[in-house]
């Protein structure tokens, strides 16, 4: 393989014309590249619609997208050719000179004028070493008195001295206040019964507070729902009610109107054993002492319970628990309920 074959220059190009040259090129470049700039500018102010005496039609979104993307890739280029030119003409401008060997040493010059500026003063040298310690001098005299110390702690005390002589007595004080009264004696024997008077008349009658009590009872053997919120049960088939105590038209809620404390018992009977429990409502709200919850089944319950009422206060008696239907004893006391104020 043979090795390349560079042309004869005629005549010869030196050193500085190939530099000149070089730099010239990068120039020519540099105008190349300011021209395709400013094409690349005016391509942005024709899609805009501001290049003067031009005018196309409207660009749409898409078409300055498009060059957009277009001037950034030329943008991207011009800098890569920057960077390319940049080390092009530095590398032409620091290439060193082609030197030939070094010369002879010249003559030696003559010895200039004396009396020439002083010099600068040199760094100062290190420490020396510390000297021996010399004599102790004489003991100076003495200093006048330091102010006294604090006080010490108290000694412990001492032992408590001989008792002295009994002194003479004094006079006798003042008489002290007297003193409380003593209990009392037992009380004597009783006397002897007097005779007996004579019958006083007999008083009016007093008020019947029992007066004030109801009674009703179902017995028609109806069929109940059962709801966990509880159902109340109905008393219309007998019914035994005072002035003061009235049912509703459904004889499921029996209001009173004379204040005071009431006994108020109840019973349900069903024809099946239950899961269910029973209870009194006192004024739309669940009276705990009154519930039978059993934790079997059970077909009779009853309660009995002693409740303060104001007047206007209600009852009812319910039946809760599991969704069901229930059938009250037909044909006898399927359920009652009793009211009566004590006082």
């Amino acid at each position: 393989m043979s090795l390349p074959a560079f042309p004869t220059v005629d005549p010869p190009i030196d050193r500085e014309n190939a530099v000149n040259q070089i730099l010239s090129s990068i120039a020519m470049e540099e105008l190349g590249l300011s021209h395709i700039l400013n094409a690349e500018g005016e391509k942005l102010q024709y899609i805009l619609g501001t290049l003067p005496g031009l005018s196309g039609p409207p660009a749409t979104v898409s078409d300055v997208l498009s060059a957009n993307e277009s001037v950034r890739s030329m943008l991207e280029t011009a800098v890569q050719n920057q960077l390319f030119l940049k080390a092009k003409m530095q590398g032409a401008l620091t290439a060193s000179p082609m030197q030939g060997p070094a010369g002879p040493t010249g003559p030696i010059g003559p010895t200039g004028p004396a009396g020439g500026p002083a010099g600068a003063t040199g760094a100062t040298g290190a420490t020396g070493a510390t000297g021996a310690t010399g004599a102790t001098g004489a003991t100076g005299p003495a200093g006048p008195q330091g102010s006294s110390g604090l006080d010490g702690d108290t000694g412990p005390k001492g032992d408590t001295g001989p008792m002295g002589p009994t002194g003479p007595t004094g006079p006798t004080g003042a008489a002290g206040a007297t003193g409380p009264a003593g209990a009392a004696g037992a009380t004597g024997a009783a006397g002897a019964a007097g005779a007996a008077g004579a019958t006083g008349p007999v008083g009016p009658t007093g008020p019947s507070v029992t007066a004030t009590s109801a009674y009703a009872a179902n017995t028609s053997g109806a069929g109940l729902p059962i709801v966990f919120a509880g159902f109340p049960v109905p008393l219309p088939n007998y019914q035994v009610l005072p002035t003061d105590i009235t049912a509703n038209g459904t004889s499921t809620v029996f209001t009173v109107s004379t204040p005071g404390y009431y006994r108020i018992s109840y019973t349900v009977n069903t024809t099946t054993a239950l899961a269910s429990g029973t209870r009194l409502m006192i004024n739309n709200k669940p009276n705990l002492p009154s519930t039978v919850a059993p934790s079997l089944g059970q077909s009779h319950f009853s309660n009995e319970i002693i409740v303060n009422l104001n007047a206007g206060d209600t009852i009812t008696l319910q039946i809760y628990g599991i969704l069901d239907t229930v059938t009250l004893l037909p044909g006898a006391a399927g359920a009652t309920l009793s009211i009566i104020r004590l006082s």
